[in-house]
């Protein structure tokens, strides 16, 4: 067994390439598929060109390495071009949102409807009936605002 890997190493590569695809595909970690593409790169390689174990292994590590790499750079490159998604997160989605107080803020605090809910909200001083705002945040449950005029 030992003499058919040292006269044919390419099949070494090839069987650690498709064992560790396997070994990816058990378990989701993600590492498993750049070490297993790496392996099965070497093994193609070693296939088509002769070089010694040592240059064989040193290229399975480089190639593990720059692919983990540029997978990694992918995935941020990925993440930044996608929107700020708040999914299930209803009040984190009001940001942002225009309102007309139909009642006023006693002591900066007070309820706003909005669709068929009624939201607590907060601000930092009273504001009167009929007040433009707009939501800055949420803390909690609670909607933080500020009039329109002032965010401008």
């Amino acid at each position: 067994m030992l003499a058919a890997i040292v006269n044919h190493p390419h099949w070494f590569w090839l069987t650690l390439g498709g064992l560790l695809l396997i070994a990816e595909m058990l378990g989701s970690n993600g590492y498993l598929l750049w070490s297993g593409i790496a392996a099965l790169t070497v093994g193609l390689i070693r296939w088509l060109l002769p070089f010694t174990w040592e240059t064989q292994g040193v290229l399975f590590a480089l190639l593990t390495l720059i692919a983990a790499f540029l997978w990694y750079r992918w995935l941020a490159y990925r993440q930044q071009r996608q929107p700020d998604m708040h999914l299930n997160q209803r009040a984190r989605q009001m940001t942002g949102m225009s309102l007309t107080l139909t009642e006023g803020l006693v002591n900066g605090l007070g309820h706003v409807r909005i669709g068929d809910g009624s939201w607590r909200v907060q601000a930092d001083h009273d504001l009167p009936a009929g007040t433009r705002v707009v939501v800055t945040g949420v803390e909690g449950v609670t909607l933080r605002i500020a009039p329109l005029e002032t965010t401008r």
